[in-house]
């Protein structure tokens, strides 16, 4: 019985790793699909909005 158990605990293991490697190549393609100009307008728009007194993410501001 106490077989059975390590088996089932390496078997999340696996499909652990497994489903973070799924992640990270999805994240990686996201972010290769900017060119660099894109890249360079967002990180303007950004310092723009941060010299401005805003926040990183845009005008938004919470109200609460």
């Amino acid at each position: 019985m106490k077989a059975k158990w390590w088996k089932v605990l390496g078997l999340a293991g696996v499909v652990g790793v497994a489903a973070t490697g799924v992640v990270v190549a999805r994240a990686e393609r996201r972010r290769r699909a900017y060119t660099p100009e894109e890249i360079r307008a967002k990180l303007q728009e950004r310092h723009a909005a941060v010299a401005q007194g805003g926040t990183s993410r845009g005008s938004r501001t919470s109200d609460t």
